[in-house]
């Protein structure tokens, strides 16, 4: 716990998140009926429905949702710009779109009862994460197609709290923004809280002694040592928090006072948990991809959608009074994931090494190349100024000792780069760890 010794009241938004498990569970199961009646004229669906004979009236059970199609970002790209719009184009509200990290944007529309469903999930886990009326946030996420910014804006209004809209960037002025107005609250990307840190320190601030008090942060994945970071740095808490554009944003899970796992809200979403290559269901605990399907979503639902996130589900009751499951962080994305000579790595497996060792950030690039016939991996890593030296047998040490624990954590042998303070580029949005030079040689 960070040294203010700032402690958060277990507190409900919504009665819904405390619904036994049985009533939740036949909820889920009216409004998966539903949804198949709603999506029976979207065209994707429509055809799939026909050919399987599948009508609201054939769901029977939860477990019959293994009888709907997959959905896949290519999918969505397919039938752009809005191809499964399952209201008529009048009642949409709102369109937003990805991020297009990963290729072209997709866009997802919303009613304005969409809007208010999302303002109110967001308002779940943030109330369940500390925030009162009382409170003052400062949004240090993007506003745009991106979802983040307005679903955690409505969300924070919702609660009633006051909101800085800062938007993302421009650290100097995020700083001076908090120092005028004292917000108790910031949220952004983990990467970006970080370097509002390092921003303080380069104008002679301590970050401990801003008046923020925790955070919520998503957008990326991220570790749990990176977590302590944060929290250290900043003397916050720090709460997780997950959502994805095409199933509706951030909204879709959040960390409740006991932080040990993201509540998942279950009476809008259905969710799966399986092997990305087999599709079939892992065991409990065990990771698998996300595949989730959007119940009461009314202008763009989404049936099984394959989010390509790992993660892990546990559904034993938590002690905070909620019954819906919990899933783990988000250890990277399938998608995502590098294979090195066989072995698979994510990101966060990498960040999760550097940050067990002393004197590193989590501030680092993994850049992987293929000179000859095998695969080779360099991380750049920033250090902290103070672990510099002039003597090569000190920073040898520290790289053979950041290379062991990379080995230890990953199974993978890397060469290890160190950089000073600030060479590693910064964003003010997801943060970009991967440079994967095969791909660019192989094409």
């Amino acid at each position: 716990m960070p040294a203010s010794g700032f402690a958060i009241e277990n507190r409900v938004f919504d009665p819904a998140e405390t619904l036994p498990r049985a009533a939740l569970e036949a909820l889920q199961l009216e409004r998966l009926r539903d949804l198949v009646a709603r999506v029976s004229e979207v065209p994707f669906y429509r055809d799939y429905f026909t050919l399987h004979d599948i009508t609201r009236r054939s769901i029977r059970s939860l477990d019959d949702v293994r009888r709907l199609p997959f959905t896949t970002k290519d999918d969505l790209r397919r039938h752009q710009p809005l191809g499964f719009l399952a209201v008529p184009r009048r009642e949409v509200a709102r369109i937003h779109g990805s991020s297009g990290t990963t290729g072209r944007p997709t866009f997802v529309a919303y009613t304005a009862q969409d809007l208010k469903t999302w303002s109110g999930l967001c308002a779940r886990f943030l109330v369940a994460g500390g925030l009162r009326p009382e409170h003052t946030v400062q949004i240090a996420f993007g506003y745009g197609l991106f979802t983040g910014g307005f679903g955690l804006h409505y969300g924070v209004e919702q609660v009633g709290a006051a909101v800085i809209p800062a938007a993302s960037g421009n650290t100097r002025r995020q700083l001076d923004i908090i120092h005028d107005l004292a917000p108790e609250v910031l949220i952004c990307t983990p990467s970006y809280a970080l370097t509002i840190a390092d921003g303080a320190r380069e104008l002679g601030m301590d970050p401990r002694s801003l008046p923020l008090r925790f955070g919520h942060f998503g957008g990326e994945p991220w570790t749990e040592d990176m977590r302590r970071e944060i929290e250290e740095q900043l003397d916050i808490l720090a709460f997780n928090n997950y959502g994805l554009s095409e199933v509706m944003g951030p909204g879709v899970s959040g960390e409740c006072a006991a932080r040990n796992g993201m509540h998942l809200q279950e009476d809008h979403f259905l969710v799966e948990c399986l092997d990305p290559e087999t599709l079939a269901p892992v065991p409990e605990g065990e990771p698998g991809e996300l595949v989730i399907t959007t119940l009461t979503r009314e202008a763009v639902p989404m049936i099984r959608y394959r989010t390509r996130d790992i993660a892990r589900l546990y559904r034993e009751p938590c002690a905070c009074g909620r019954h819906m499951t919990r899933m783990s962080r988000v250890a990277g994305r399938s998608d995502d994931m590098l294979i090195i000579r066989g072995v698979n790595v994510f990101p966060s497996q990498i960040e999760e090494a550097l940050l067990r060792v002393e004197g590193t950030t989590p501030h680092y690039l993994i850049e992987v190349d293929r000179p000859g016939t095998l695969d080779q991996v360099t991380v750049k890593v920033e250090i902290r100024a103070e672990m510099f030296s002039d003597r090569m047998d000190r920073m040898q040490g520290l790289r053979e000792r950041i290379a062991r624990e990379i080995h230890t954590v990953a199974g993978i042998r890397a060469e290890v780069d160190l950089v000073e303070p600030r060479r590693i580029e910064r964003f003010a949005g997801k943060a970009k760890r991967v440079l994967d030079k095969r791909s660019l040689s192989d094409g």
